[in-house]
């Protein structure tokens, strides 16, 4: 997983982590789960932590067949945009004044420029969301945060929804810059606090302030 060995090879002797994979390989097994095995770290595998510039925090998979593929908010290409991120690309038009590809919603074009589409829960059980709540990745998140503090370069981090938020307390925000914003799920964004919050562009800004070349965020022409 590109540099990440030393992070896993740490969190590896621990023993939630033996058991949180334990538990998962025994889901493989019996139920239907996504994403596929292979796809599990797929967040951890397109990114390196050294290049990484951007932290997005989504919460659980997709729990419908031919979605999720190991990254928060993208959905396999060819599958319809489901509504939040039909809403990120919404925003991403009118605060770059872009044109995005609606026929695509894969995001792997963001990770691979150093964007972490990490999801607190990795895996999900088909038809059943959050259910793998309470069974170590919780524990194994804090870790993951706790190193991503131990990097060098100062990163931005989108915090989108109460879940997200969470989070804010476990960033060092005089080196780092959080964004804040309301989930981009319809429920949510349609009531303020999503559209318009800029934060795209702001994220570009920022970078660029440090010297980091910006996120190219826009997957049309």
């Amino acid at each position: 997983m590109n540099s990440w060995n030393h992070f896993f090879n740490h969190v590896g002797d621990k023993l939630y982590f033996k058991s949180l994979l334990g538990y998962v390989e025994h889901q493989y097994k019996t139920n239907t789960i996504y994403p596929i095995k292979e796809k599990l770290f797929e967040a951890f595998t397109l990114t390196n932590p050294n290049t990484l510039r951007v932290v997005i925090l989504g919460q659980d998979p997709y729990h419908q067949p031919n979605q999720a593929h190991g990254l928060a908010f993208s959905i396999q290409k060819g599958n319809p945009l489901p509504p939040s991120l039909r809403n990120i690309y919404r925003e991403i038009e009118d605060d770059l004044k872009a044109t995005m590809n609606y026929d695509n919603g894969d995001l792997t074009y963001l990770a691979k420029q150093g964007v972490l589409l990490l999801n607190t829960y990795l895996s999900v059980e088909q038809g059943k969301p959050l259910s793998f709540k309470g069974v170590g990745y919780e524990y194994f998140i804090k870790d993951v945060f706790a190193y991503l503090m131990s990097l060098d370069q100062p990163l931005v981090f989108l915090l989108w929804g109460a879940h997200a938020k969470q989070y804010q307390s476990r960033i060092d925000s005089v080196k780092h810059y959080v964004l804040l914003a309301n989930h981009p799920s319809p429920l949510s964004a349609n009531q303020g606090g999503w559209f318009g919050c800029g934060h795209f562009s702001k994220t570009n800004v920022w970078l660029e302030s440090k010297g980091f070349k910006g996120i190219h965020w826009t997957n049309g022409s």
